[in-house]
């Protein structure tokens, strides 16, 4: 399972369970003031807004009321009580996201994306009155909004906008505007970003009613306070306390009482939990390196998404002097830590001169030794986004490879978050450049370094990742594998027919299109499909709306009429990113028979073969 948004209401924890075995269904779970664990919404019914296509903030709870989003029809239901969830909005061409319950007033703040017209959605903040159900537009004229977040008194509403062409991470708006008696807003202040390049992240209103956001105006993202007309830095660490805002809810600092704010930084890849008290900021002993939607409450009470390299992710709940206790593990046989790879950050010369960052995995499994004399086979994990980044937490899916003998390298190329501004937009105009030149040169620094086998290289990402993947095995001879997850193989088709979030992300990651048309060809590795020479295996999901099917499937006949080995494992009723159990165990098990294939190794369990075009000259 997968977890997020926790939040408390009272004495109760909320969070969200995303559950494979479930077909992927997303519910929202809480655990009661006597410490019971219970599922909060039908099985009929998955909490999961589409707004970005990504989604984010499906549900909020207070006072033993929960509205949430359902999956099925977008649509806002509340549920209270033992009756069934009934419906708060029947809006059939609206999506609803980011929901906040106005303090004051019966209704709910959030993000609606209304698809009743053709061309792209139109983004706006609405209300939704809790009694009489009706939708009432407060903000709108911007291409995106995020964040809308009341003051404690209801008195003031502040709120993120950016536009076309930036993205979250590129520049963002932070407003503020006082509510009149009517619930409708004034006009509204520029508190921050907005007309410089600067990041604005996570707005929230302190307990005394002061503004607090996170910006990277110092080329990291740092902590700032609004105090009547001033802004002020409550840090100034070359450590990142934000993240890319791919979906909404995101969270990494909250109010544990008046005077304290506890929150979570990177630093080289991994997170830390610290405290902001009386100007000082302290770390806090944890047990995790990967802390994710972190919350707090007024009685002292944190909660986060928790993972590090022994500890799978978890729902963590602490207190101010309690130690950090696990409220929710995914369900998962007990492993043994001898089959689990501990994670060594490295650094390796990345090609602008600088250096590049990655996780490198050696393979584990106490049942098993290599041969005398053999190196591993090695398998470089290029992450997606690409304004993401590789993660130190637990990942049952990677130490599959490790406890099979590979070696595992998960990059942390140019374009990465985690390493300040700087690095992040090192990838900007060199999409398909960079990130190949840093997932081959960190390949290179392993085999240098005598870890791995030169002959045995293969590479695998997803979306994004995937694109680089795609690109490293055309543009380059350092592999002799790949695994591309509903990969990009066409820029051009990317820039013309994905959706609106995403829809002028390529001008800064490429170049402006059609402007850059040519340069968008040439990077694409559909176009050339005679400079891939190596075998390759793709999985999509076929109802996927951000990177379609035809990506995959255009490039699949490109290499079968290449005479290049290939698969294809398309999966029914998948989306962006695979979420049914049996879905996703297919897919490792066929990218793992390719490779058996491809490099002529036995397995030592039973699964089902995928059918190889072009296999006749495998060593497998």
């Amino acid at each position: 399972m997968r977890f997020s948004e926790p939040s408390f209401d009272g004495a109760s924890l909320y969070w969200l369970e995303r559950r494979p075995a479930e077909e992927g269904r997303s519910v929202v779970v809480r655990q009661t003031p006597a410490g019971l664990i219970e599922d909060c919404i039908p099985r009929h019914m998955g909490a999961r807004t589409l707004v970005h296509e990504y989604g984010g903030g499906s549900y909020v709870a207070a006072d033993d009321v929960l509205c949430f989003v359902n999956f099925e029809d977008q649509q806002i239901y509340r549920a209270a009580g033992q009756g069934p969830p009934l419906a708060l909005t029947e809006e059939p061409d609206l999506r609803f996201a980011d929901l906040r319950f106005d303090p004051v007033r019966a209704r709910l703040f959030a993000i609606a994306e209304d698809h009743s017209s053709s061309g792209e959605p139109r983004n706006s903040i609405v209300t939704i009155d809790l009694e009489d159900h009706t939708v009432e537009t407060l903000v709108e004229g911007s291409d995106f909004y995020s964040d809308p977040i009341p003051s404690p008194d209801g008195k003031r509403l502040a709120w993120l906008s950016w536009e076309h062409p930036d993205m979250p991470w590129d520049r963002t708006a932070l407003w503020v505007a006082e509510v009149d008696g009517r619930g409708r807003l004034r006009e509204a202040t520029l508190v921050a970003g907005g007309e410089s390049p600067e990041s604005i992240f996570q707005p929230r209103w302190s307990p005394g009613g002061e503004l607090w956001f996170v910006s990277d105006r110092s080329g990291w993202w740092n902590l700032y306070r609004q105090r009547q007309d001033h802004t002020e830095a409550m840090t100034s660490i070359e450590a990142e306390i934000g993240l890319p805002q791919w979906v909404f809810r995101m969270s990494t600092y909250a109010f544990e009482g008046p005077d304290v704010v506890v929150l979570a930084y990177c630093r080289s890849g991994s997170w830390r939990l610290a405290e902001l008290r009386a100007g000082e900021l302290r770390d806090r002993p944890s047990l995790y390196t990967d802390i994710q939607y972190l919350e707090a409450d007024a009685k002292g009470r944190i909660a986060f998404v928790g993972a590090s390299a022994a500890l799978a992710p978890a729902v963590v709940l602490a207190g101010q002097q309690a130690k950090e206790v696990t409220v929710q593990t995914a369900s998962m046989p007990k492993i043994d830590s001898g089959f689990l790879s501990e994670p060594r950050s490295i650094d390796f010369p990345a090609g602008d001169g600088s250096r590049g960052h990655a996780f490198y995995y050696p393979p584990s499994n106490p049942h098993y030794e290599g041969l005398v004399g053999e190196k591993p086979m090695l398998l470089v994990l290029s992450h997606g986004g690409p304004t993401a980044a590789a993660s130190s937490g637990l990942s049952f899916g990677l130490q599959y490879w490790t406890s099979r003998g590979f070696a595992v390298v998960d990059v942390n190329y140019r374009g990465s978050t985690g390493y300040g501004r700087a690095y992040r937009e090192a990838l900007n105009g060199q999409w398909g450049v960079a990130d190949v030149e840093d997932c081959s040169a960190a390949a290179h620094s392993l085999v240098a370094s005598g870890e791995v086998d030169v002959e045995r290289l293969a590479i695998r990402g997803g979306s994004a990742g995937g694109y680089t993947t795609l690109a490293s095995l055309t543009f380059t001879d350092v592999f002799s594998a790949g695994a591309s997850y509903y990969g990009i193989g066409d820029l051009e088709t990317l820039a013309r027919d994905t959706h609106k979030f995403e829809s002028r992300y390529l001008d800064r990651l490429v170049g402006p299109y059609p402007e850059a048309a040519e340069l968008y060809r040439r990077r694409s590795p559909i176009h050339t499909p005679e400079k891939l020479s190596c075998p390759v295996i793709f999985f999509q999901g076929l109802e996927d709306k951000v990177v379609p099917p035809s990506q995959a499937e255009t490039m699949v006949e490109a290499l079968r009429g290449q005479g290049i080995p290939v698969a294809y494992v398309p999966f029914e009723g998948e989306q962006h990113g695979f979420r049914r159990a049996e879905n996703i165990e297919r897919a490792l098990e066929a990218e793992l028979y390719f490779y058996s294939r491809v490099f002529g190794f036995s397995l030592s369990e039973e699964v089902t073969p995928v059918e190889i075009h072009n296999s006749e000259g495998l060593r497998g």
